[in-house]
């Protein structure tokens, strides 16, 4: 194992996450040239730290190939790439952002998610704003509920600029029809959701009966999708979050 001076260098040597506009970025991760700098040893997955260079501008991204997926007992093999960027999608129909851009695409190992790569505040105390019930997870919570996380691990909240936006990522396990939520952020289960987080999920049920349906389609089964919207249909005429299923372990190991 290297030194902690010699990981810092080499922590030095990668190519930094770059902040672009939505429409910058996606074009960025989509046509850029990805060079692999180093794996996430942490990941279950392949997990790939790249560099994507297009016109003159470079900037960090993840990318997971499908080849390098563990097989699971309860998920479709060669599906968790997909999931990832179906989780984008419905990120991206709540309004709130949660999901960095991800895209589906050939890479240096075959087919695989790319997503910008997001450089967390490590000043922020991701424990204590689980354990304290932060309000500002509260979105991340109800996104999680509607795609059916059964894998939200703190480690897997990134926060940005002291707080001032959080992001989620590794949605590998979601969207799956039966009930397995798994998640560090029950702090607000059976309490009413709030008018934004349900504006959030109006607009998530409109998208489902419109062009997100069609994006999902190429990414999630039917009996996946029709799941998706029971789950948004049920937040809504509930309008609470979900109490955990007494059928399946409540949250992750390890949760953090």
């Amino acid at each position: 194992m290297s030194a902690p001076d010699e990981r810092d260098e080499m922590r030095d040597q990668l190519t930094p996450a770059v902040v672009l506009a939505e429409p910058e970025a996606l074009e960025l991760l989509t046509h850029g040239e990805l060079t692999v700098e180093g794996r996430l040893v942490d990941a279950s997955n392949a997990t790939l730290y790249c560099a994507a260079s297009l016109n003159g501008v470079t900037g960090a991204c993840v990318y997971k190939p499908e080849s390098g997926e563990r097989p699971l007992w309860d998920f479709p093999d060669g599906t968790l790439a997909h999931r990832e960027v179906a989780a984008w999608h419905v990120s991206e129909a709540s309004g709130w952002g949660i999901v960095p851009p991800t895209i589906l695409r050939e890479g240096p190992f075959g087919e695989g998610m790319v997503q910008a790569f997001i450089e967390a505040d490590h000043d922020v105390d991701v424990v204590a704003m689980v354990v304290g019930d932060d309000p500002r997870l509260r979105r991340m919570a109800v996104l999680d509920a509607v795609m059916n996380n059964t894998d939200r691990k703190g480690g897997h909240i990134l926060p940005v600029e002291g707080g001032s936006h959080i992001y989620g990522v590794d949605h590998g396990v979601t969207f799956s029809p039966v009930p397995k939520l798994r998640t560090v952020l029950w702090g607000w289960r059976g309490r009413p959701l709030a008018p934004d987080e349900v504006d959030g999920l109006e607009r998530i049920r409109a998208a489902l009966d419109g062009e997100l349906a069609d994006v999902l389609a190429g990414l999630l089964s039917r009996v996946e999708i029709r799941a998706t919207v029971r789950r948004t249909d049920a937040l809504l005429s509930n309008g609470r979050f979900p109490y955990p299923s007494p059928d399946w372990p409540a949250i992750p190991w390890p949760p953090f």
